[in-house]
C-alpha cells in the first residue's frame, strides 16, 4: 500500500470534480447519445468546459460582501445549458419545458451551496422562487433524471439541512450581507473531492484537515492510498491543477454593487439600503 498526502484549494477541488463528473460512464454515454443539462455555477461550469470547452454564466455567489450577484445583466452567456449530442443550447428561457422532455438516460449536473453529515444538498435561493433553476433542481431526480450535485467540501456544514431550511428564507431576513436567501433542497448522487478521488483512480481516501492561509483558505488536506501507480495517477493529475483558476465566465465573475440589475427582486440587502458602504 503506498500512500500520498495532498492539498486541494477550492478552485483545484472544483476542478478536480469536474474531471470526474466527466469522466463517469453514464455521463459519457450521455455525451455522445442523449442530453446532459447543466445548471451554472462555477463548479458545473469547470464541469462545462471539461465536456464542451465552454464556460457558464455565474449568477449568484458568496464572496467577501456576503451573498450577491452578477454586477450586470450579461444574458447573452447561458446560465444553464442542455447538451444534445455534443452540442450546447441556451436554455434558460425553457428549463421547466427542456426537463420535462429530458429521459431517465439523460444526466443533469447541479451545485449546491450546503451539504450535511447526511450528505443531503441543498442550493441558495436569492430571487422569487430561486429563479428557472430552483423550480426544476427538486424535481429532477423525480422525473427519473440521474442528478449529479458537484459539491466541494468546504460547503459542509455541521448542522442539520432541515434546521437550515427552518432558519432561512428570503423574507424571514431583516438584514443581510447582500441578498437574503432561502435554501431548496437538492436530490441527487453528491460528487466531492472524496468520490472525485477514487473517481479518477483506484484509491482510499481520508481528509486529515480543512482550511488554511495566504491561498489556502478552504482547502481540504487528504491522505490517500493505494497501488503506487494508482496513487501516482492522482499526483500527476494535481500537479496540473497548482495554478487553476475560477471557473465561468468572466465578466460574471464581477459581483453587483448597489443599484445593480437584481436589486429590484433581492431582499435585506443592507448595501442597497445604505446601512453599510459597499
Amino acid at each position: 500500500m503506498y500512500k500520498a498526502q495532498i492539498t486541494l484549494s477550492v478552485p483545484m477541488g472544483k476542478r478536480l470534480i469536474a474531471k470526474a463528473i466527466a469522466a463517469l460512464p453514464d455521463v459519457k454515454k450521455a455525451l455522445r447519445e442523449g442530453n446532459i443539462l447543466l445548471k451554472g455555477g462555477t463548479t458545473v461550469s469547470a464541469v462545462s468546459e471539461e465536456l464542451i470547452g465552454s464556460s457558464l454564466r455565474v449568477s449568484g455567489r458568496i464572496t467577501l460582501r456576503g451573498t450577491v450577484s452578477c454586477n450586470k445583466n450579461i444574458l447573452t452567456y447561458p446560465h444553464s445549458i442542455l447538451i444534445h449530442k455534443g452540442e450546447a443550447q441556451n436554455v434558460d428561457s425553457c428549463l421547466p419545458q427542456v426537463v420535462s422532455e429530458m429521459r431517465s438516460s439523460d444526466i443533469a449536473v447541479c451545485g449546491a451551496n450546503l451539504i450535511d453529515a447526511h450528505r443531503r444538498a441543498a442550493m441558495m435561493a436569492g430571487s422569487p422562487l430561486g429563479g428557472a433553476p430552483g423550480q426544476i433542481v427538486s424535481t429532477l431526480e423525480a422525473e427519473g433524471i440521474t442528478t449529479y450535485i458537484a459539491v466541494g467540501l468546504e460547503k459542509f456544514a455541521p448542522c442539520s439541512l432541515d434546521d437550515a431550511i427552518l432558519e432561512c428564507g428570503r423574507k424571514k431576513i431583516d438584514t443581510s450581507m447582500g441578498m437574503s436567501v432561502g435554501l431548496i433542497p437538492i436530490p441527487g448522487r453528491l460528487i466531492s473531492e472524496i468520490e472525485a478521488l477514487s473517481i479518477l483512480a483506484h484509491v482510499r481516501v481520508c481528509v486529515i484537515g480543512r482550511g488554511g492561509i495566504r491561498g489556502g483558505e478552504g482547502s481540504t488536506t487528504f491522505v490517500i492510498s493505494g497501488e503506487k501507480p494508482e496513487v501516482e495517477k492522482i499526483l500527476h493529475l494535481i500537479s496540473t491543477l497548482l495554478m487553476v483558476s475560477e471557473s465561468g465566465v468572466e465578466e460574471s465573475l464581477n459581483e453587483c454593487s448597489s443599484g445593480g440589475p437584481g436589486c429590484k427582486t433581492h431582499l435585506g440587502c443592507w448595501y442597497r439600503n445604505c446601512l453599510m458602504k459597499g
